[in-house]
């Protein structure tokens, strides 16, 4: 009876792939959140050598809505060195490499302040402030990935005086 109950998810998984895409427990199941998982992601999982995963996590993912997301030619986290303490997520997004993925993302200490990023358009004029205190190390990179203009970083370099 064991043997029974455990072939009918495999079935139900394995069958899946000829009539559509799988539920939002199929899903979870396999380790994808169906409600937040981006197509765009599911293409990403070649470069780590898993496209195993990638029919699975094609049938699980949702359309990317491109023009919805806005992009920003520059961004400023700004943050107290004092309050770290308080934010160790931030202090180890800044301390980590990470910002250096981002030529356009700049650092900037400012007295007393909690954090924020700032997102500003080509001529630096601030967009939009985002309050940050909660978000962790691989929120504050996803979000900068997504919503910050993609440049080499030697095109960026070369622009300075």
């Amino acid at each position: 009876m064991q043997n029974i109950i455990l072939i009918i998810p495999l079935f139900m998984f394995f069958g899946n792939g000829c009539f559509g895409d799988y539920t939002s427990n199929e899903c979870s199941l396999l380790g994808f959140n169906k409600a937040n998982l981006l197509c765009s992601s599911c293409d990403q999982l070649k470069k780590f050598q898993l496209a195993l995963l990638s029919d699975h996590c094609q049938q699980c993912c949702q359309m990317d809505q491109e023009k919805s997301i806005k992009v920003y030619a520059k961004a400023r986290l700004e943050v107290c060195t004092c309050k770290f303490g308080a934010y160790p997520q931030i202090q180890a997004f800044i301390k980590s490499d990470r910002p250096n993925k981002y030529p356009n993302l700049t650092v900037r200490y400012v007295r007393g302040l909690d954090p924020l990023i700032k997102l500003m358009d080509k001529n630096g004029n601030v967009q939009e402030v985002l309050a940050i205190e909660r978000w962790d190390t691989d929120t504050v990179d996803e979000f900068l990935s997504t919503h910050l203009e993609r440049i080499e970083e030697e095109d960026y370099r070369s622009n300075m005086v």
